[in-house]
């Protein structure tokens, strides 16, 4: 691999401990500093550059990364009580302990069974499980429209894109995307069929784009401003 993760250590960034995540790059050409929704404040280090040359950029950048982390929504835990939105629509998670089933959703409810310790995963594999039921469902039905057809659809835990289209066919697609509006979902969708025939953003790629779904420039502008919201899930 050409970026791997290195460990993740408290650092103090104007008077609190903050998490900050070290990756080496081979293909880096300079230490890098970023503040991500999912991961926090990361570090990229080129093959030779030391830990220290990255924490003096975190330093020298302290009010530039305290501004970017107190602007970033409020991680959304999955425990009891909390609201997950699930095609956009807040859902309360409700624990059943002595109940069987292990997790569904139902009446604007995601009911969820067994020990707390087991909770989150099986929410989240819930979550995961009606992505890759309606994203499959969708993509084969708006690549049909356009006479395509994807080799495959995965559903991933992606955490910088909500959708990709590998050179061989395959489609992937975020599993927090089934938290947004469904109109959303169909954007990311046809965006993503739309690359089956052109692997690129040119001209032809847009028009065929706009004429699988019309909400194009919405669920652009909707992901601008609740994209980073829905990425601190879980």
């Amino acid at each position: 691999m050409k970026t791997e993760p290195l460990t993740t250590e408290m650092v103090p960034v104007r008077g609190a401990l903050v998490a900050v995540a070290f990756k080496r790059s081979a293909r880096a050409r300079r230490v890098s500093l970023r503040v991500d929704p999912a991961q926090g404040v990361v570090i990229t280090l080129p093959a030779r550059a030391s830990r220290r040359a990255g924490l003096a950029l975190l330093h020298a950048h302290e009010d530039w990364v305290n501004e970017r982390l107190e602007a970033l929504p409020q991680a959304l835990a999955l425990k009891p009580g909390a609201i997950v939105p699930v095609h956009g629509l807040p859902h309360e998670i409700v624990h059943l302990p002595t109940g069987r089933g292990g997790a569904w959703v139902e009446a604007e409810k995601i009911f969820v069974t067994g020990e707390a310790e087991f909770l989150s995963r099986r929410v989240a594999d819930c979550l995961k499980r009606l992505a890759r039921q309606r994203l499959t469902a969708m993509a084969a039905a708006t690549a049909q429209r356009a006479a395509l057809r994807p080799k495959a659809v995965r559903i991933k835990d992606t955490r910088s894109r909500w959708g990709s289209c590998a050179p061989d066919g395959t489609l992937a697609f975020c599993w927090r995307l089934i938290c947004a509006p469904e109109f959303v979902q169909d954007y990311v969708v046809a965006h993503e069929v739309a690359h089956l025939k052109h692997m690129n953003h040119g001209k032809l790629f847009w028009q065929l784009t706009d004429e699988l779904t019309p909400h194009s420039a919405a669920a652009t502008a909707w992901l601008a401003s609740h994209g980073a919201g829905l990425l601190r899930i879980g």
